[in-house]
């Protein structure tokens, strides 16, 4: 679903999105990575801090991908290496996706924001509404338990919930 808006933009007035608005469930299996992982990867507190932040509550940042014009079924991942190997070492069959509408993986990069404070304040309040403790999420993430309710009282005072 490439769409364009009219917009002021100081030039033929489109705004092209990067991104599919929906996310997507795809296979791992069809998904080819871009990059190898680096040696040791496997064996690096961040890969141990993906792995168990999956496993206590769900992936957090959907993995970027392409569709492979010249073979159905077929995506390139742009994003999330280490979260795709993290899925297949705990089994998972599929993953949800965002799917990129550019065929731009040397500057995709550019487009793909990282986890933003309300975001993390979100899944934290995800996490603790499903039951997940803030010292297993705290665990997961590799943060003293303060700073987990400290990001989980994020917006009191501020917002609804």
């Amino acid at each position: 679903m490439n769409e364009e808006c009219k917009g002021d933009d100081g030039g033929d007035g489109r705004i092209h999105f990067a991104f599919d608005r929906d996310i997507q469930t795809i296979a791992i299996s069809a998904i080819v990575p871009l990059k190898s992982l680096p040696e040791g990867a496997r064996e690096s507190r961040k890969f141990a801090q993906v792995l168990s932040s999956i496993k206590a509550i769900g992936l957090v940042e959907a993995p970027v991908v392409i569709a492979d014009t010249r073979s159905a079924g077929t995506w390139y991942l742009l994003d999330g290496h280490l979260r795709l190997e993290a899925l297949k070492e705990l089994g998972f069959a599929k993953v949800e996706c965002l799917v990129a509408t550019d065929d731009d993986t040397y500057t995709y990069n550019k487009r793909v924001n990282r986890l933003a404070p309300i975001e993390e304040h979100r899944m934290i309040a995800r996490a603790i509404e499903r039951g997940v403790s803030s010292a297993d999420i705290a665990d997961a993430l590799g943060l003293q338990v303060e700073s987990v309710i400290r990001r989980f009282r994020l917006l009191e005072g501020i917002s609804p919930r």
